[in-house]
């Protein structure tokens, strides 16, 4: 056992501990302090469900149960994610290359502080994380809208005149055969081929997958994710190579192996202390929701609760780029 995974069980042992002393959060806090209530998870994740069908709910091992959520509904899963790139694919040149920690305050050993690196898909600050999914929503809401107004039943009518009658389209049985050109079709099968094609498979795109899990940390009072990866052959990935596929300061600083707390394996975690805090800033920035495409003109203004997941996996893309699960969102 590595001096790792000894760490990590050390931790996993002391938070179980310390979300046992920790009361279950009654009130809702969501749109203060970006945190949410056990029922609050559960209406996001219903609403998530709702919007993607991709993930369901899973109730874990029954000696994981947590008694302030359902037992039917413990955790969210969404399987067989692809990741196409590995994280160094994805570095940036050396002029943009630059580490930023962000909210750890004065010392830039803070634990506590969020690493954003290397990655176009990953901003360097709360607010360009707000902003960035501010605009991918007013950019997919603009689409949205200009399909709308398309009016395909109004488009210019063919003249019936126009329309060739049945005494005007040749007859097949009149067509001589010196008229008829065929083309070489693709799909036939060709005779052998040299030894220079054989390395044509290798320009196949070689795809790992993930099984992302969303759970409820008690402690944090927010959605945690967790990760599970397969090699291409769809074989488990060793940790080593799951970090392959986010970058080394997040492995170092927000990114860590621990227990999932509802079934008995040890999966790569997000780690949540600065998800509320994000969040909050997230929701503040969104407003009323109206310019982000997640409310309309006349509803009730503000961010719902049943909306925080859509918004919170937007958030995590930015920290995990190389996993492309926000394809399945479509809220």
């Amino acid at each position: 056992m590595s001096v790792r995974d000894v760490y990590s069980n050390i931790y996993s042992t002391f938070h179980s501990v310390r979300e046992s002393l920790i009361p279950v959060l009654k009130n809702s806090k969501f749109k203060e302090t970006g945190c949410l209530t056990p029922e609050e998870f559960i209406a996001a994740g219903e609403f998530l469900v709702y919007k993607c069908p991709t993930w369901s709910w899973e109730s874990g091992l029954s000696e994981k149960t947590r008694d302030y959520l359902p037992k039917d509904k413990q955790f969210l899963v969404t399987r067989n994610v692809p990741c196409l790139r590995r994280a160094k694919q994805m570095e940036l040149t050396e002029d943009e290359d630059e580490t930023r920690q962000v909210d750890g305050g004065d010392d830039e050993k803070d634990e506590d502080g969020w690493m954003y690196t290397h990655s176009s898909r990953v901003t360097k600050t709360m607010d360009e994380i707000a902003q960035t999914i501010m605009d991918d929503e007013e950019e997919e809401e603009k689409l949205k809208q200009n399909m709308e107004a398309l009016k395909l039943d109004q488009e210019k009518q063919v003249p019936l005149d126009e329309i060739p009658g049945i005494d005007d389209i040749p007859d097949i049985d009149d067509i001589d055969d010196d008229q008829v050109v065929e083309e070489d079709d693709p799909a036939i099968a060709q005779g052998p081929q040299d030894d220079t094609t054989s390395g044509d498979n290798d320009k196949i795109l070689q795809v790992r997958t993930y099984d992302v899990f969303i759970t409820y940390d008690k402690y944090y009072q927010t959605p945690r994710m967790w990760l599970f990866g397969y090699d291409e052959q769809r074989r488990p990935l060793p940790s080593s190579r799951v970090f392959e596929d986010v970058n080394q300061d997040y492995v170092k600083k927000t990114v860590t192996i621990d227990t999932h707390p509802h079934l008995n394996m040890n999966l790569a975690s997000i780690h949540p202390c600065k998800h509320a805090e994000v969040m909050q800033k997230i929701i503040e920035r969104m407003g009323d929701g109206v310019s982000a495409g997640l409310a309309e003109k006349g509803q009730e203004t503000g961010i719902r609760v049943d909306q925080y997941l859509i918004i919170f996996l937007k958030f995590m893309s930015s920290v995990v780029p190389t996993i492309d699960y926000d394809h399945t969102i479509s809220a």
